[in-house]
């Protein structure tokens, strides 16, 4: 990725982190809501290369660490969002199936969250972290599959309208 193309992608995922504190973390959602940040780096992995997937979950990342609301030490969602934004980029790239039909990036962003967080909460707990009973962490974490399976259709062809416009190629969505 060229420095012109990081420049171009970072004004964007600021703009989505500073949405995502400002207004989506007012909202009270029932089972525990969704991370548009999360979301958007997740979905531009999969419309991406590898190295761009893994590149985009450092910097995600980063902005999630500093986040007030994100529990657990410095880079934690770093380590976690490097490793989720590779391995969606990697399954969906070089198969045009899966980067051409909406349907599957919405259930790879969908599967990819859920797999985020259990990571980040089995790290957590490798760490010494608290995370609740085994019922609430369910609970959160298929509401967060339902939230994300909400939003995930609704702001997929805003990022990959964005994504074609930094890289030069069209997606087929």
């Amino acid at each position: 990725m060229t420095l012109r193309r990081f420049f171009l992608s970072a004004p964007i995922f600021l703009f989505i982190f500073l949405f995502q504190e400002a207004v989506v973390t007012q909202m009270r959602l029932p089972a525990g809501g969704f991370n548009v940040l999360l979301v958007v780096a997740l979905i531009w992995a999969a419309l991406s290369t590898p190295e761009i997937g893994a590149l985009t979950g450092f910097g995600a990342g980063l902005m999630m660490d500093v986040s007030q609301t994100s529990p657990g030490p410095m880079g934690h969602w770093t380590l976690v969002l490097i490793i989720a934004c590779y391995f969606i980029a990697f399954l969906g790239y070089g198969d045009d199936n899966i980067r051409g039909n909406p349907i599957n990036i919405v259930l790879l962003t969908t599967i990819g969250v859920v797999a985020a967080q259990t990571v980040f909460l089995i790290l957590g707990l490798m760490l010494g972290q608290e995370i609740g009973s085994v019922k609430q962490v369910f609970f959160v974490l298929a509401g967060s599959a339902f939230w994300t399976a909400i939003i995930s259709p609704l702001i997929l062809k805003i990022v990959s309208y964005f994504h074609s416009i930094i890289f030069g190629e069209r997606s087929h969505i």
